[in-house]
């Protein structure tokens, strides 16, 4: 269960910090369409890495669940 969540955090992060880094480079294209925002409002930036890391964490969470109930033998075995 560790290992699942290990890689699905690990691969959250890094698109967390691409997609930050995106969002960074293309505030002048999206300032005319923010309404009362600006463009690297922290608690907007902070609000939605945190939402779509919550997201990404259920999404591990349930198949590494899952994962974790199989006797490790009875995998072997269809393998």
């Amino acid at each position: 269960m560790r290992l699942v969540l290990s890689r699905g955090v690990m691969l959250t992060a890094l698109g967390s910090a691409i997609g930050l880094t995106g969002a960074a480079v293309v505030t002048r294209l999206t300032r005319n369409v923010l309404f009362e925002v600006g463009p690297l409002d922290p608690l907007s930036l902070a609000g939605a890495t945190a939402l779509l890391i919550g997201g990404a964490l259920a999404a591990n969470w349930l198949p590494a669940r899952r994962a974790a109930r199989v006797e490790p033998v009875q995998a072997l075995r269809i393998e």
